[in-house]
């Protein structure tokens, strides 16, 4: 077999890397430490985010190894449970997704545009040249082969690595000690102040974790996908989970508690301290590379996505048609890229959609972390390649499921106002699920 075009292990661990540290870390932080508001809790948070992220990165490396298909996010539930459920889970995705990664496109685009563009394109006109160029070249990248991209999301992977373990290093710095948090404030909580703290602290952390399920959207777009699968989460969810505690504990020495609460650019409070008054331009650098790693791997996984749906006949035929010499969906690809422009001229309407996902995206992945146990009933696979949890292969997946369950109540709590709309546009998928099965024509899987 002709492995030329296929991710390695290496390609795969970057990816995972990638799909996870994307703009989060630089700014949920704060978020976290508003609410857990003591050091304890803070890091608490972030470490058991980690250990159960894990866990769900095990759970997902054993769907994967199953069930190794292009678009695995969308097959799994089509195949275990119904193609309409789905596709109510995957269209909101979808969108999501575009909506999102263009938001962050833009973003990206105001950090370096002072460093990039003349003055006279320091406004928003400059702002949405740079989103739209910076997407064009991607697209570009990606539609030459995988292996061009994978390259690509490789180096821009690794640069983002160097600049992170920079920032981390200013635990060594030169620094004020940060002030000391109020000791009477932990004596006067009860003991459901702190797990309600913990619970809605989740809510960022795992937002800031999540992404490595996308993986097994790659199938057998990976190279041996029953063992690299499985071993690219591993090292990546690994690698990652490091460089989140440690920049998490550098912006602790640095600012404290109360500083990361009130800080309004973390990550230019640290790189001051490394880097002096080039920091802020360091800052848009990491920030401006974070977006292209961002947006290179959405434009990866998601038309992977769209060719899944187009087997089951919810998308037209045509975009599940794949250069087979490069292995990219280029019809879909182009259509995703188009989709990620158009939405920039409505990025404003966006950002208000995205504060409707959350509820949906913990309905998927409980679903889809749940389907390891339909999956080991139904697929009876004997390859001594097939990776399976082993010991924990009940409990990790259910605690995983459950702390799942726990950041869906939360993120209802604290946003109850977008529960109509959330539960509204999940359950809207079902009938435009059946409109678009009747109104598109049935070929042959």
């Amino acid at each position: 077999m002709n492995h030329k075009n296929k991710l390695n292990l290496f390609d795969t661990v970057m990816l995972v890397i990638s799909l996870i540290i994307g703009m989060g870390i630089f700014r949920n932080p704060v978020e976290v430490a508003k609410t857990a508001q003591i050091p304890s809790i803070f890091f608490l948070a972030w470490i058991l985010g980690g250990i159960i992220s894990y866990f769900g990165g095990l759970t997902y490396a054993e769907i994967g190894s199953r069930y190794a298909v292009k678009g695995g996010f969308y097959k799994i539930f089509s195949y275990c449970y119904h193609p309409a459920f789905a596709f109510m889970v995957n269209w909101m995705i979808v969108i999501s997704n575009a909506g999102a990664v263009s938001i962050v496109a833009l973003v990206g685009a105001e950090y370096i545009n002072p460093i990039l563009m003349p003055e006279s394109l320091q406004n928003p006109l400059g702002v949405k040249i740079t989103s739209i160029t910076t997407i064009v070249i991607l697209y570009a990248i990606n539609f030459v082969g995988i292996r061009l991209s994978a390259k690509t999301q490789n180096v821009l992977s690794m640069i983002k690595i160097v600049l992170m373990g920079l920032l981390i290093l200013t635990i060594f710095g030169n620094h004020p000690t940060p002030k000391p948090v109020n000791s009477l404030l932990s004596s006067t909580w009860e003991y459901s102040d702190y797990f309600k703290a913990l619970a809605l602290s989740f809510i960022s952390i795992f937002f800031t974790y999540g992404g490595y399920q996308q993986t097994i959207n790659f199938g057998t777009d990976i190279e041996n996908p029953s063992k690299n699968t499985p071993r690219g989460i591993f090292i990546g969810c690994g690698i990652v989970m490091f460089l989140y505690l440690a920049i998490n504990y550098a912006y602790y020495s640095v600012l404290g508690i109360e500083g990361i609460a009130n800080s309004t650019s973390l990550i230019s409070d640290l790189a001051k301290v490394f880097f002096g008054e080039t920091g802020s331009k360091v800052t848009s650098v990491l920030l401006f590379i974070s977006v292209l790693t961002f947006v290179n791997s959405s434009m990866l996984t998601n038309p992977r996505v769209y060719y899944a749906m187009a087997e089951d006949g919810v998308l037209p035929k045509f975009f599940s048609k794949q250069n087979e010499k490069t292995q990219v969906q280029e019809i879909a690809l182009t259509v995703y890229a188009s989709f990620l422009i158009l939405i920039l001229f409505f990025a404003d309407s966006f950002k208000e959609l995205l504060n409707y996902v959350m509820f949906c995206d913990s309905i998927g992945m409980i679903t889809s972390a749940f389907t390891i146990f339909i999956l080991r009933k139904k697929l009876l696979n004997t390859s001594e390649n097939l990776y399976t949890i082993g010991f924990g292969k009940v409990f990790f997946p259910a605690i995983f499921m459950v702390t799942y369950t726990l950041v869906a109540a939360a993120s209802l709590y604290s946003n109850a106002d977008n529960l109509p709309t959330a539960i509204g546009l999940f359950l809207g998928g079902l009938p435009l699920y059946y409109l678009i099965k009747k109104i598109m024509p049935q070929h042959e899987k």
